[in-house]
């Protein structure tokens, strides 16, 4: 590749916050690969993180609902094209029906829903329900996606409503502030899978060559014996996984514990997350 376009460097400069001179040698080494330039910042640079959200422009708003009765509910995304609309009273009452009804009729399938009939006026469609708002406000409106969830539920909406969750657990007596607090925590953490086992081979394999890059970059591990780097390179996985692995995650509101160690003390099981980003969907 002759030469990389300044909106590459700052997409890959977005994604990791490295230098911009770094990014631009990246790319460069990567032929304009972002994913290749994104694992050589990682082993050049100390400290490099990686946004796993996509750079997506979409505004809209996750919608949940529950009936703790029922023991099911449901999670949604609806987009629309302004930041005011997203906080729009109606708007916001349009994703928790949407929400509702997903949870009690299914259809999460954005095609196949707008025909079904509203859970709340029967004599309406989805596509009505979502044509009224539209009416209203003046601005397009899409449903982007939705899943049904089934069993011990709780849920955690971020105060923009851009991020949501819902979590499933297994257990005899739970304690909905827990569980609302554990989604939260999994809506600011973001982790990338619920435990270690879920993790793939290739990804472990992957990070223990980026770990081991780096501590070659360091001169202070110059000279220190074979078993000492995969010792230190162990360290930094173990690391990885507190990060990355929910259940290993240092709880959000009591770092002394880990996610797992909150559930055991209350003699639950997690089962499923589901985290929605405004925009992932497309």
């Amino acid at each position: 590749m002759s030469s990389i376009s300044a909106a590459a460097v700052k997409a890959l400069r977005d994604r990791t916050n490295a230098p911009m001179m770094e990014c631009k040698a990246a790319l460069t080494e990567a032929k304009g690969d972002p994913e290749q330039a994104v694992e050589i910042l990682r082993k050049k640079l100390k400290g490099v993180g990686v946004k796993r959200e996509g750079n997506v422009t979409a505004e809209g708003r996750i919608g949940v609902y529950i009936d703790p009765a029922k023991k099911i509910g449901a999670i949604i995304e609806l987009q629309c094209e302004s930041a005011p609309t997203a906080k729009n009273e109606m708007f916001v009452q349009l994703a928790n029906d949407l929400a509702k009804h997903v949870a009690l009729k299914g259809g999460a399938d954005p095609a196949s829903l707008l025909a079904q009939p509203f859970v709340d006026d029967p004599k309406k469609t989805i596509k009505d329900r979502i044509d009224d708002v539209i009416g209203l406000i003046r601005e397009n409106m899409r449903f982007a996606r939705g899943t049904q969830l089934s069993g011990v539920l709780g849920s955690y909406v971020h105060h923009d409503g851009a991020v949501g969750v819902m979590v499933v657990v297994e257990g005899d007596k739970p304690d909905a502030n827990m569980l609302r607090d554990i989604s939260m925590h999994i809506t600011a953490n973001n982790p990338l899978v619920m435990r270690r086992e879920d993790v793939s081979a290739e990804t472990i394999a992957k990070e223990m060559e980026i770990a081991k890059a780096q501590i070659a970059q360091d001169p202070k591990n110059a000279n220190k014996p074979a078993n000492i780097i995969e010792k230190i390179a162990e360290g930094k996985m173990k690391t990885w996984f507190a990060e990355n692995v929910l259940l290993e995650q240092p709880f959000v509101k009591d770092d002394s514990k880990t996610v797992g160690d909150l559930l055991k003390s209350a003699g639950l099981k997690f089962v499923k997350f589901v985290r929605y980003k405004v925009g992932e969907a497309g």
